[in-house]
C-alpha cells in the first residue's frame, strides 16, 4: 500500500483462536521465534538498547505467563514462525520494497546515482528478506534509513507534509467550513431536550460526530487539484456514515450521547494517548483534539520519533508553521525516559495538550517505544489510534491491552469506521489517588505512633530485586523485622512487603513510597545488609541460597533510589539516622527503570 492511501489489506483475515503460539511446546519453533525477535531487533537480552524490557512491555499490553507479545497482526507472525515461503508475505515484502524504489525515482535525477541506490536498495532487501523472518515494518525502517542516510536527504517528505497541513488547515478555517459545521436542522434531533444541560449535551454529540466523519474527507490533503470546498460539500463530508463497533463506547468514554438526560450523563475529565498519523489528516485530529479539550478531556499526542514517509513526525511539530500555530499552547515532552513523577506532574498541570514521540520510525512498534511513550499509555485512560494500519497493530491481534483502545480509520468505500477493544478485565490499574490514599493511610499510622512516643523506623529492603524470588524476598524481610520487634522497644517498624499488592510495579511502589519516605515522621532508616539476610534464614532455620549470598540492599535498583531520597531527606531533617551498608555502595546501581524491580546486570553467582 502506497504511504498515504487508505484502503483494507489481507491483514484483516483473522486467525483461528488455537493458532495462538505459546512457548514450551516445541524447542525447535520457540528457538526460531527467539531469532524472530534478535533478527528484529526485539529481543532485550540481546538489543537492551532496543528493545523494551518485559516489564515496560506489560506497561501497555498484558501477557499471559507463557506469551510473548510480537508487535505485528497475528496472521503475519504465524507466516514468519511457520516458514511456508508465504504469498501474504512475500507480498508485504514488494510493497515495502516498491515504495523504497518509487521514493528513488520521484526524488533523485542524477541517473548514475539513481541507479546506484536501486541496486544498493536491491541488494539489501534480498539479503533481509532471504531468510522471510523479518517484519515488513523493521524492514521499511531500514531500506529507508540507507537511502536518507545516502543521499543526506534529512525528510523526503517535508515539503509534501507541510503543503498538505497548510492546505487542510487553510480549508478548517475557511466560512464555508464554519458555516457547515455551525449548521443545526431540527431533523437532527430525534426528541428536543426538555432543559439546557440536554440540549447542550446534544449539541456536542452532533459537533463531535461531524469531525469524526470529516476525517474520512481525505481529498482535503490527498487531491492534487486545489479546487475549495463549498458548503454544501462539507455538509456532505460531515454526514458521511461512520461504521465499527466503536462509535458508541468512545462517546460513551468522552461523555457526549445524544437525547441523554442531564443526570444519565456522566462526564468525568478524562486522559487520552492519541496517536497521530497522516499528515493533512492530523489537522482534523487537532480539530477533534480541541473540542476534546473543551468537554473537559487531557489529551496527550504522540507523533513518530522520525521521518516515515507522510507521517507526522516530532520535528514537524516544531517546525512547520502550521502545526506550531496548531500545536499553540501545548506541552512537549522531549525526554524519551520521563520519570513517572514528573510525568504525574505535567498530568495534573493546567496544560491540557502535551505533545510525545513515540520512540519509533514505524506505524506502531510497543517493543521499541520509549520509556515516556510506555509510561504516558500506562498512565492514561483510553488510546485512540488512527488509520488503517494502526488498527492492524491494535485489532488484528489476539493480545489484550492494559488500555481501552479506539481506531479511527478511513474506509475504501468512503465510509469512517470506529473501532474498539476493551482492556483486558484482568489489569489493576492505581491511580494516582489510589497511591496518595494508601501513602496517606501509612503516614497517619507513623503519625499516631510518634504521638505515643515511639520511634519510628522504615526498612528498605530487596523486594524484587532478585527475579522470581519476591515471596522469598517478603518473608525474610518479615521474619527480620518480627526479630527487630522483639529487641527494640517502643519503636513502630514500617515493612514495605506488606502494602505490596498484585498488579503493582515499581513505578507504582516507588510513587507510593516516596510520599512517606518525604513525610519528615521517619526516625531511623535502615537498610538490609548481608548481615539481616543471613539472620533471617538463621531464624527460619535454612540455610542462605546461592542467589542470596552477598546480597544487600545495594543490590536493589529500587533502595537504590531510596538511599538518594534518604540523603536528601537527612539534609531536611539532619536528626534522622541512616543504618545500613554505605551511601558510597549505592552509587554502583543506574536508575530502576520502567516497571523493573531489578537491575539486568545483576549477575547471580554460584559458588
Amino acid at each position: 500500500m502506497k504511504p498515504g492511501k487508505n484502503g483494507a489489506s489481507d491483514l484483516c483475515r483473522p486467525m483461528e483462536s488455537n493458532k495462538y503460539y505459546r512457548f514450551g511446546i516445541d524447542p525447535e519453533k520457540d528457538a526460531w521465534v527467539t531469532v524472530f525477535f534478535i533478527e528484529n531487533h526485539l529481543d532485550y537480552v540481546t538489543h537492551p538498547e532496543h528493545a523494551a524490557t518485559p516489564e515496560q512491555i506489560r506497561f501497555m499490553v498484558y501477557t499471559e505467563e507463557d506469551d510473548r507479545y510480537y508487535p505485528c497482526p497475528d496472521m503475519m507472525f504465524e507466516d514468519i514462525i511457520s516458514r511456508n515461503q508465504s504469498d501474504f508475505l512475500r507480498k508485504q515484502y514488494h510493497e515495502v520494497l516498491e515504495n523504497i524504489l518509487d521514493l528513488i525515482h520521484t526524488r533523485i535525477e542524477d541517473e548514475h546515482e539513481k541507479k546506484y541506490l536501486e541496486s544498493l536498495i536491491r541488494i539489501k532487501f534480498k539479503h533481509e528478506t532471504r531468510d522471510e523472518i523479518m517484519l515488513p515494518s523493521r524492514l521499511e525502517k531500514r531500506l529507508l534509513k540507507i537511502f536518507m542516510n545516502r543521499t543526506l536527504i534529512e525528510d523526503p517528505y517535508l515539503c509534501e507534509k507541510a503543503h498538505r497541513n497548510w492546505r487542510t488547515h487553510k480549508a478548517l478555517n475557511s466560512k464555508e467550513f464554519y458555516a457547515a459545521i455551525n449548521s443545526l436542522s431540527r431533523s437532527e434531533f430525534s426528541q428536543l431536550p426538555e432543559n439546557i444541560s440536554g440540549v447542550r449535551n446534544s449539541v456536542d454529540y452532533i459537533e463531535l460526530k461531524r469531525l469524526l466523519s470529516l476525517t474520512g474527507e481525505t481529498a482535503l490533503w490527498n487531491s492534487d487539484q486545489d479546487i475549495p470546498m463549498t458548503e454544501e460539500d462539507y455538509r456532505r463530508a460531515m454526514n458521511r456514515n461512520i461504521t465499527g463497533n466503536g462509535i458508541d463506547p468512545l462517546l460513551d468514554f468522552l461523555g457526549v450521547r445524544q437525547n441523554n438526560r442531564p443526570e444519565e450523563i456522566h462526564r468525568l475529565p478524562g486522559k487520552i494517548l492519541w496517536l497521530a498519523d497522516e499528515a493533512g489528516e492530523v489537522i482534523i485530529d487537532f480539530a477533534i483534539i480541541r473540542y476534546l479539550v473543551k468537554l473537559g478531556h487531557k489529551v496527550i499526542v504522540a507523533f513518530k520519533e522520525g521521518p516515515l514517509y507522510s507521517k507526522i513526525d516530532f520535528y514537524d511539530i516544531q517546525e512547520d508553521q502550521t502545526l506550531k500555530k496548531e500545536l499553540e499552547g501545548a506541552f512537549l515532552i522531549k525526554e524519551k525516559q520521563i520519570g513517572k513523577n514528573e510525568l504525574v506532574g505535567i498530568l495534573r498541570s493546567d496544560v491540557s495538550v502535551i505533545a510525545i514521540s513515540d520512540g519509533t520510525r514505524e506505524e506502531v512498534n510497543l517493543v521499541l517505544a520509549s520509556r515516556t511513550f510506555s509510561r504516558c499509555f500506562k498512565e492514561v485512560d483510553a488510546v485512540i489510534s488512527r488509520g488503517h494500519k494502526q488498527r492492524t497493530r491494535f485489532f488484528d491481534t489476539h493480545f489484550q491491552f492494559t488500555r481501552d483502545v479506539f481506531n479511527i480509520s478511513c474506509n475504501p468505500e468512503g465510509t469512517v469506521s470506529v473501532h474498539y477493544k476493551p482492556r483486558h478485565p484482568d489489569v489493576v490499574k492505581f491511580s494516582h489517588q489510589d497511591l496518595e490514599q494508601r501513602a496517606e493511610a501509612i503516614i497517619d499510622q507513623m503519625k499516631e505512633a510518634k504521638a505515643r512516643g515511639m520511634t519510628v523506623v522504615f526498612y528498605s529492603g530487596i523486594v524484587g530485586s532478585i527475579p522470581g524470588k519476591v515471596k522469598t524476598a517478603k518473608k525474610i524481610m518479615s521474619v527480620f523485622i518480627e526479630h527487630l520487634k522483639t529487641q527494640l522497644s517502643e519503636t513502630f517498624i514500617i515493612n514495605p512487603s506488606h502494602y505490596f499488592q498484585v498488579g503493582m510495579d515499581a513505578d507504582d511502589l516507588m510513587y507510593m513510597w516516596e510520599i512517606v519516605q518525604r513525610s519528615g515522621l521517619i526516625d531511623i532508616w535502615r537498610f538490609q545488609s548481608y548481615g539481616d539476610i543471613m539472620k533471617s534464614f538463621e531464624l527460619l532455620k535454612e540455610k542462605v541460597p546461592p542467589e542470596w549470598v552477598g546480597k544487600d540492599a545495594t543490590f536493589s535498583t529500587g533502595c537504590t533510589k531510596e538511599m538518594t531520597i534518604a540523603l536528601q531527606v537527612q539534609k531536611k531533617h539532619p536528626e534522622m539516622q541512616i543504618i545500613g551498608p554505605s551511601k558510597e555502595k549505592f552509587m554502583r546501581r543506574k536508575e530502576y527503570g520502567i516497571g523493573k524491580m531489578y537491575d539486568q546486570r545483576l549477575a547471580i553467582c554460584k559458588f
